[in-house]
């Protein structure tokens, strides 16, 4: 269960730093021991320098925002700033020290400039919502509003940035579709509704369990169309159509990607740094014009979409053995 904000506050941000400092001063320490570690030490430096990175840099943009709440701005526009400065950071570490690339094609960056975005993801690996969300801010300018999971709010820059933005947190069971509609009620022409579909990340168990529930709900379309994709979960439509609906003059742009797939737990994170091959992105947008009406026909268009990112992730995932 969810502590309520203050204890989270009073918690997890003096841990942040206490961490932090602690990271800070024994890195020196870290550093020597880890290099006579034997085979693995570049791997186990580049993790380490990682590390004292990420705690540094959530540590700046956490007391960037304790500045902007002493100023009475705690809900100002600058947060972006912030947030984009910080994401920016981990990508730029990401890329020297792990050997992060990113090469995205499509449609994406097309997108007009005077209509909102409404973005529809996979799910898959660690840290593809932080790339995303440094995509949208950096390279396309736009302001991103995300649906994401409640427990992130464990994150102390993630709870107290995105609490001040207009962002979604959902529960399990929870039922944030009318959340979403709300969300989506106002996007304004720079602003961009990031969902993930699938309602969580990729894994083979979640998948099966996913076709398993549209079988027992009778949705037999679905549950048919879901077992023939291999690579992505079937996408859960109740948000992404009161999105649709609350922001009809939105285009859609659909992500899908592959490059991360492969690390599902700490143990395939830590075989595969530094990465060899690229993480590899394609975005294609839909005009709001060319969006369907009605919920049947709109269900049937998402799964279109899905279906055509499953088979573009086929064809470009790399094999699960390096």
């Amino acid at each position: 269960m969810l502590p309520p904000p203050i204890v989270r506050r009073l918690v997890f941000t003096p841990l942040l730093f206490v961490l932090t400092l602690l990271v800070t001063v024994l890195f020196p320490v870290a550093f020597a021991v880890t290099s006579l570690i034997g085979r693995d030490r570049r791997r186990a430096l580049r993790l380490l320098w990682f590390t004292l990175a990420w705690g540094l840099r959530e540590s700046a943009a956490v007391l960037e925002c304790g500045r902007l709440w002493i100023r009475r701005r705690a809900h100002d526009d600058r947060h972006y700033d912030i947030i984009r400065r910080y994401v920016a950071g981990l990508y730029e570490v990401a890329e020297r020290r792990l050997g992060l690339r990113v090469e995205i094609t499509g449609e994406g960056e097309a997108a007009p400039e005077d209509r909102p975005l409404i973005v529809l993801s996979r799910h898959a690996g660690p840290g593809d919502a932080l790339l995303l969300v440094h995509h949208l801010l950096t390279d396309y300018r736009r302001r991103p509003r995300v649906v994401m999971k409640a427990q992130l709010q464990f994150d102390p820059c993630i709870d107290i940035a995105a609490n001040r933005m207009p962002n979604v947190f959902v529960t399990p069971g929870g039922g944030a579709v009318d959340d979403i509609g709300l969300l989506a009620a106002d996007l304004g022409p720079r602003d961009a509704l990031l969902i993930f579909p699938e309602g969580g990340n990729f894994s083979p168990e979640r998948r099966r369990r996913a076709i398993r529930r549209l079988t027992k709900l009778r949705r037999t379309d679905e549950a048919t169309r879901a077992a023939a994709m291999r690579n992505l979960m079937p996408p859960r439509p109740g948000g992404v159509l009161a999105a649709l609906d609350s922001a009809p003059s939105a285009d859609v742009v659909f992500v899908a990607h592959c490059g991360l797939d492969h690390m599902a737990t700490v143990g395939d994170i830590w075989r595969r740094i530094p990465l060899t091959g690229a993480v590899q992105a394609q975005w294609w947008r839909i005009p709001a014009e060319d969006v369907p009406d009605g919920r049947d026909a709109r269900i049937d268009w998402l799964y279109q979409q899905w279906e055509r990112a499953d088979a573009w992730i086929s064809a470009n995932r790399a094999p699960a053995s390096r």
